[in-house]
C-alpha cells in the first residue's frame, strides 16, 4: 500500500511551510525537515507561534540534508518527497561556493545513496528548481528567429548597454518566453548547482525506477518570504527599505524584467505535481507567464507602502544578473491543468499587508552590497535621480 505521507525538505522555509499548509488541507500528512539556517530564519527561529507545526498530522525535525542520519530519522514510512532544502542567493553563491555546492549537490546526493542503499516506500520525488538554469533564456531576433544570448560581457555592463544583443547577426532582439527545451545556461554557481541537481534527479531516479517532476520556479514571493535575507527576494529587501523610509536603488535602468509568481500558485502546482502521472518524468516552468519590470515592482510598493520616496537608478550593474525572465507555461497548462490564480495586483497587496504586521528588520543591503563590490561583482556608480510618475 502506497504510503501518503509527504517528505518536504526545508519544510520550515518560505516555499515549504505553503506546500505543507495546502497538503494538509487536503488530507495528507507531512514530515519537515529544516536546517533553520540563521541567514533566513534569524539567530533565534520565529517557529514557536506556527500553528501548523501543532497539527497532528504534521511532524518537524531539525537536521541537515547533507547528513546521512537525518535522512535515516525522517524517510521511514514516507510515499513521496518535495525536495526544495538549498541556499538561494544567486550573487552570494559566487563566493561561498563550497557551501553552496555542498548543501545544493551534495544534499541531493546524500538522498539517493540513501534511496539506493537503503529499503524505503518513496514513489515519487518532486525537485524545486530555478529558472536559473536558462541564464539569459529565450528571446526573439527579426532576421535569426527565436535564440539564446549568452550573460551580457562585463565590457558591455560598463558601457550601459544593458539589453543583449543577438549571438547570430549581433542585432537587436526581444524578451520573449522560455520553454522547458531551451538551452541551459547557468551564470552563477547557485544556477549551476540546480543544473547539477536536476541531472542527479533524472539519472537517479531512472535507475531506481522512481518517478520524478522537476518544477522550474520563477521568482516567488508572498507572505512569511524571509525579510531578513539580504541576499535574495527583491520584494521583501525593497519592503523593508520603503519602511525605513530608504530610498531605493534601481539597478541599471530598471527596466529588468522578471515573471513574479505567488507562492499559493507554487504550491498548487507542487500538489498537482504529486497526484498527477502525467507529470511523471517531466520538467515543467512555474510562473505567472507576465514580465514586470523591475520599477513597476518599485512603483507597485511604493503604493502599498504609501511612501513619498523617490527610488533613484543607481547604473549600478551586478555580474551575472539576467536582463528579463519569462516563462513559458505551455506544458504545465496542457499536462497538469495549472493556472496561475493570484494576480501580481492582488498578491503585492497580500504580501504587503503581511509585512506590515511583521518587525521592521535592520537593512543589511549595504553590507551584502559592499561584499559583492570587494570581489568585482558589481560595478558602483553615483546614484542619479530619475523621474518617476507617482502622480
Amino acid at each position: 500500500m502506497k504510503s501518503n505521507k509527504v517528505l518536504i525538505t526545508g519544510g520550515l522555509g518560505f516555499i515549504g511551510m505553503h506546500v505543507a499548509e495546502l497538503l494538509v488541507e487536503q488530507g495528507r500528512s507531512v514530515v519537515l525537515i529544516d536546517n533553520l539556517n540563521p541567514q533566513t530564519h534569524g539567530v533565534i527561529p520565529e517557529i514557536a507561534g506556527l500553528e501548523l507545526l501543532r497539527h497532528p498530522r504534521v511532524e518537524t525535525h531539525r537536521g541537515d540534508v547533507r547528513q546521512p542520519a537525518d535522512w535515516e530519522k525522517v524517510l521511514p514510512g514516507v510515499g513521496q518527497i518535495v525536495h526544495l532544502a538549498a541556499e538561494t542567493g544567486t550573487l552570494q553563491s559566487m563566493y561561498e561556493i563550497l557551501r553552496y555546492v555542498d548543501t545544493n549537490v551534495g544534499g541531493t546526493a546524500a538522498l539517493f545513496d540513501h534511496l539506493s542503499n537503503r529499503s524505503h516506500s518513496v514513489t515519487k520525488v518532486i525537485l524545486g528548481s530555478s529558472r536559473a538554469v536558462y541564464g539569459e533564456g529565450a528571446y526573439r531576433c527579426v532576421q535569426c528567429g527565436v535564440v539564446c544570448p549568452p550573460m551580457r560581457s562585463e565590457e558591455a555592463l560598463r558601457a550601459g548597454h544593458w539589453e543583449p544583443p543577438c549571438p547570430g547577426c549581433s542585432g537587436p532582439i526581444e524578451s520573449t518566453a522560455t520553454p522547458e527545451d531551451a538551452k541551459l545556461a547557468p551564470a552563477s554557481i547557485y544556477a549551476a548547482t540546480k543544473v547539477a541537481q536536476e541531472d542527479l534527479v533524472r539519472i537517479a531516479t531512472n535507475a531506481l525506477g522512481i518517478p520524478a517532476v522537476i518544477l522550474r520556479m520563477q521568482n516567488v514571493y508572498g507572505e512569511r518570504q524571509s525579510l531578513k535575507n539580504p541576499y535574495t527576494g527583491i520584494l521583501s529587501i525593497f519592503s523593508n527599505q520603503l519602511r525605513l523610509g530608504k530610498t531605493l536603488q534601481l539597478y541599471e535602468d530598471g527596466q529588468e524584467s522578471r515573471d513574479f509568481v505567488h507562492v499559493s500558485d507554487v504550491a498548487r502546482a507542487i500538489a498537482l505535481a504529486l497526484d498527477s502521472e502525467a507529470a511523471d518524468g517531466r520538467t515543467f516552468n512555474v510562473g505567472s507567464g507576465h514580465a514586470t519590470t523591475i520599477e513597476q515592482i518599485a512603483l507597485q510598493l511604493y503604493e502599498c507602502f504609501g511612501s513619498d520616496v523617490r527610488p533613484v537608478f543607481s547604473g549600478g550593474c551586478r555580474m551575472g544578473d539576467v536582463r528579463h525572465a519569462l516563462a513559458d507555461l505551455t506544458e504545465i497548462r496542457s499536462r497538469l491543468g495549472f493556472e496561475p490564480l493570484v494576480s501580481l495586483q492582488e498578491g503585492l497587496a497580500r504580501f504587503a499587508r503581511w509585512v506590515k504586521t511583521q518587525p521592521i528588520e535592520p537593512d543589511q543591503l549595504v553590507q551584502a552590497t559592499q561584499e559583492l563590490v570587494e570581489r568585482g561583482l558589481m560595478r558602483e556608480i553615483a546614484p542619479m535621480p530619475v523621474d518617476v510618475p507617482f502622480d
